[in-house]
């Protein structure tokens, strides 16, 4: 099952070159890096968002993720028109989740920003994913290898400035 949002279809605002797709299916970094590809960029930030082995000391046997997929949409949309009114010279935004059952070091989201320069590129592939865990209707459930479990949702993410 994969939902995603073609932008010529949808009559929006949403700008023709850039990508929103949420996806049963593993998610593809060459495909991501070539809808992010553009003769304009001097730079693709590329965020890889993996399932890791271990959670705040917890060994982790693999994560599950579920999503409100047209809203998710509709948030991956808000994120890539604010990343366009931040750094206005972006020329693609990309922006692809999975949900269903992860193992560790499986892809669990991708975004990718193309810009004329890298600084631009970097800070609006940040926004673009810390915005999206603050914001979007996607949940991920833990399961631990003692057997137990844990659902985190949104919001549930690192403090800005606990990270710098």
């Amino acid at each position: 099952m994969k939902a995603s949002i073609n932008p010529s279809a949808s009559g929006s605002s949403i700008h023709p070159h850039d990508s929103f797709k949420i996806s049963f299916a593993p998610l593809s970094l060459e495909e991501v890096y070539g809808l992010a590809d553009d003769p304009s960029n001097g730079a693709i930030s590329l965020m890889s968002g993996t399932v890791r082995q271990q959670t705040e000391g917890k060994a982790v046997q693999y994560l599950e993720y579920q999503a409100y997929e047209p809203m998710a949409l509709v948030i991956f949309q808000e994120i890539a028109a604010n990343i366009r009114k931040q750094w206005p010279q972006t020329n693609r935004v990309v922006i692809h989740h999975r949900t269903g059952k992860l193992k560790i070091t499986e892809i669990s989201v991708l975004i990718a920003v193309g810009c004329p320069h890298r600084a631009e590129a970097f800070e609006a592939c940040r926004y673009g994913i810390d915005t999206l865990k603050h914001n979007a209707p996607i949940w991920k459930k833990e399961f631990w290898a003692d057997g137990s479990s844990t659902w985190v949702s949104i919001g549930s993410c690192e403090d800005e400035t606990e990270l710098s």
